[in-house]
């Protein structure tokens, strides 16, 4: 019989549903008076979309643990999406921002920190020039405005799996490496013109990124070191390299997108392997919290960009870059106390020994059972892999993203007080966590797992 099959998991998630309606009574009522404010009771989408329980109102949090209004405590796991990695209440981050604002939180000029965060950056990853925006969903766009604009071409190659933030040239699906059909819109609302300039190729597969480049009109290829948002894809020995190096072959532009990887080792991929790129674009969690993007450049485009500004006293029309709210100074306050502070390599030892703790933890689990299924693992990054060897593409990644049974775990994990990761993610240690953190976390795995197995 199937570990996993709908009839074992379905009752026990009845019960935890119904167990974390009782538990949550505040913050049910409380989003019944925010649905006549918000759609879903809710300031963002996914903040309900993310759950298939209803969502709690928080009431906050110190280290590793956030409240809801109900007074229940959660571990938390989420790391609200990889962009809060270094905890909650009284950080050195959540003081540098405070001094921040008793001073000025924005100017439409440059701050000190700015110089602080763009030598901190170029230091760990290895490119020297940096550019600012609100998020990492922005940073990918004006890459993209930069490859376009340097290179004269238009097409953008994408790998299948991948997530760039919601922007609409990225939420492409199809529009294979021959070219013989355009990309088309993978969400409502997005624009077929903007995806009929995406092309999808697998990921770890060489030849067909070299299929899609033997036309020359290809200006970026935007690729994720490791794809993150559906499960956990490691790339292939040689494989970035070898993408980076046949992508400048063919004329186009190289850029790699961290916004997630950045967190999985210091300095990110690029810093940890000493891989190139042309650019390299970050957000979420280097911005601990506060809305924050970036992008690293090479000399050359950074000289470019300066000799194409686009504004008000610029006579010819520049690059679109730029947004009013971009570098601004809390952002990169924030952003220098985690860089400085937070981030340091000490730091990322010890997550990368967490988070070795909570896959070893999860090997025990799928060992006793004799499941046939293996526990992610890269640095801070782990969770339950199901099938019994990694994934290499998409295709096979998304057999470990299962939709019933991580109803059933988040609900059960967040009724024991542990908030569980994202269905596309899996479990992630913080800087804030502790041994104890993870050894919880794979205590109530074990309790979920043997209840499943009698069910």
């Amino acid at each position: 019989m199937d570990f996993l099959q709908k009839s074992r998991l379905a009752p026990l998630y009845a019960r935890e549903l119904a167990q974390f309606h009782a538990r949550t009574p505040r913050s049910s009522a409380t989003r019944e008076t925010a649905r006549g404010f918000m759609p879903d009771g809710v300031p963002m989408s996914w903040m309900s979309a993310f759950f298939s329980h209803p969502p709690v109102f928080v009431d906050g949090g110190e280290g590793s643990i956030f409240r809801d209004i109900d007074g229940n405590s959660y571990i938390d796991f989420n790391l609200a999406d990889l962009s809060n990695t270094v905890g909650y209440g009284n950080t050195v981050v959540a003081r540098a921002l405070a001094g921040c604002a008793a001073r000025g939180i924005q100017y439409l000029l440059p701050s000190m920190d700015a110089i602080a965060v763009s030598a901190a950056l170029a230091a760990r990853t290895g490119m020297p020039f940096w550019q600012y925006t609100g998020t990492a969903s922005a940073a990918n766009i004006e890459a993209i405005r930069i490859a376009r604009a340097y290179t004269r071409r238009e097409k953008v190659v994408l790998f299948t799996g991948k997530y760039h933030g919601h922007i609409d040239i990225t939420l492409a699906k199809g529009g294979g490496p021959d070219g013989n059909e355009p990309a088309r819109p993978s969400s409502m609302g997005v624009s077929a013109r903007a995806t009929a300039d995406a092309i999808n190729v697998a990921f770890n597969d060489l030849d067909q990124l070299k299929t899609a480049l033997d036309k020359g009109d290809v200006a970026l290829v935007l690729i994720e070191p490791a794809l993150t948002n559906c499960s956990l894809v490691l790339p292939d020995l040689g494989f970035l390299e070898g993408a980076c190096e046949m992508t400048n072959a063919a004329g186009a532009l190289f850029a790699l997108d961290e916004t997630h990887t950045l967190q999985m080792a210091y300095g990110g991929l690029i810093g940890e392997r000493g891989l190139k790129a042309d650019i390299l674009t970050l957000g979420k969690g280097f911005g601990a919290g506060v809305s924050l993007g970036a992008y690293g450049l090479t000399p050359e485009l950074a000289q470019f960009i300066d000799k194409h500004q686009d504004g008000d006293t610029v006579p010819e029309p520049g690059i679109a870059l730029g947004g009013t709210t971009y570098g601004n100074a809390l952002s990169l306050a924030g952003a220098r106390a985690m860089l400085e502070e937070v981030a340091t390599p000490e730091a990322h030892n010890r997550v990368a020994r967490l988070g070795a703790r909570l896959a070893d933890g999860l090997d025990v689990i799928i060992a006793r059972h004799g499941l046939p299924w293996r526990a992610f693992r890269y640095g801070p990054r782990s969770g339950f892999c199901l099938t019994p060897s990694f994934p290499r593409t998409y295709a096979e990644a998304i057999r470990s993203v299962h939709a019933d049974f991580y109803n059933l775990r988040h609900t059960y994990l967040a009724n024991r007080g542990i908030w569980d990761a994202i269905v596309s993610a899996g479990p992630q240690v913080s800087f804030a966590h502790t041994e104890e953190d993870v050894d919880r976390y794979i205590e109530v795995c074990a309790e979920l797992i043997d209840e499943i197995a009698t069910a």
